[in-house]
């Protein structure tokens, strides 16, 4: 027998999700952008599905408040912004080979150029395509030596390239330990350098630019054409707070779940795979609806992590499940199935940061955010 009374779809939040606030991504990209030199343009990074975000509601969102730049990492992800009606430059941070060189012709895609025989495999397919190119100031991780001049002006000379821009990445802009200060100046000092030699030998160099987040919050006055933001945007910071809060950036991501059953267990008794966590006393446990699966890393087990139900801390139990993980609601009071259990966000007076979420889990923001899983619907509000 078929089944009866079944209703049209799933509901929009099922058993986890991502709310994702939109005002909060407006308010942070006019803040980057008042604090932005002269004839400097926002970069919105929005890369690896926006860090989780979702990058069609993200890119449409941030066109819609004036925003002309974007970044992504693969030339496929270039033509899915193209397709949900991005206008204006999208530049490839990744690298692109030849085979896919008509995709960046005709999807309007600007190219990061990795080194000279990356510009010479593109310049042969016959395709006319827009790049940047890569200096490597110090991060020795892409790009052509700061030194490497005849390399550089290689570019140039290719006749299917058309060089508008040249980029380099700062490998410590993120640290104010003297020694990395020293290293992101000495990068800096590099890169501009290199575009004033180019310049005096009658190259146009287009827009330089060099500062991803921590580059521009630490290095203000650095005069470029894009600040590439990213994880700023997004109002997090990849490990610390304080910058986050000294700009008065807002969180745009929040992280949720159901609680889905409720339980007494007595002294002695142990808890989820492994029994790595036993209990000393009599615990009321609340079974979760979100695992590693869903980006959950159960590396936080054990570690500090804890999620806010009714808007009370309730730390995390025993070993992180694929589905489902489990919480201590002990003292908690009247906690029952389909409360919201919240892992990033604010619940009453209690706010769980990614940046708190990403230390009990052993990593950065970044990689929780990037890692969320694509079975979490995101819901814009």
């Amino acid at each position: 027998m078929g089944v009866t009374n079944k209703p049209s779809k799933v509901s929009e939040q099922g058993r986890a999700w991502v709310e994702i606030d939109l005002a909060a991504l407006s308010h942070n990209a006019a803040q980057l952008r008042s604090m932005m030199p002269e004839r400097c343009e926002l970069m919105a990074v929005v890369k690896t599905d926006a860090y989780g975000h979702g990058a069609r509601r993200v890119s449409e969102h941030l066109q819609g408040e004036g925003v002309k730049s974007f970044a992504v990492a693969t030339v496929g992800e270039g033509v899915k912004l193209r397709e949900y009606g991005i206008e204006g430059e999208i530049i490839v941070l990744g690298y692109t080979s030849r085979k896919d060189a008509g995709f960046l012709k005709d999807f309007r895609l600007t190219q990061l150029i990795f080194d000279g025989a990356h510009a010479k495999a593109l310049d042969e397919t016959g395709n006319d395509i827009n790049v940047h190119i890569a200096i490597d100031t110090g991060m020795h991780r892409e790009g052509i030596a700061a030194s490497d001049l005849s390399e550089i002006e290689s570019v140039f000379k290719c006749g299917r390239l058309a060089v508008e821009g040249l980029s380099t990445h700062l490998a410590s802009s993120d640290s104010l330990d003297p020694d990395d200060i020293r290293f992101t100046n000495e990068q800096i000092e590099r890169f501009f350098l290199t575009a004033d030699v180019l310049k005096c030998k009658g190259y146009n160099v287009g827009k330089l630019h060099l500062q991803a987040s921590y580059g521009f919050l630490n290095y203000p006055d650095v005069k470029s054409g894009y600040i590439r933001a990213g994880i700023a945007l997004y109002g997090v910071m990849s490990h610390d707070e304080e910058t986050r809060a000294k700009l008065a950036l807002k969180p745009v991501l929040a992280l949720k779940a159901i609680v889905a059953q409720v339980r007494w267990i007595a002294a002695g008794e142990s808890v989820s795979y492994g029994r790595t966590f036993t209990a000393v006393k009599p615990l009321r446990l609340a079974t979760v609806c979100i695992g590693y699966a869903d980006g959950a890393p159960r590396h936080m087990s054990g570690n500090g992590g804890f999620c806010l139900i009714r808007g009370r801390k309730a730390p995390i139990v025993g070993r992180i499940c694929m589905d489902l993980l489990l919480a201590d609601v002990t003292g908690i009071e009247d906690v029952e199935p389909c409360d919201v259990a919240t892992l990033i966000g604010r619940d009453g007076n209690e706010e769980i940061r990614c940046e708190d979420f990403a230390r009990a889990s052993g990593t950065i923001s970044n990689e929780i955010l990037c890692r969320l899983g694509n079975r979490l619907p995101r819901i814009y509000v």
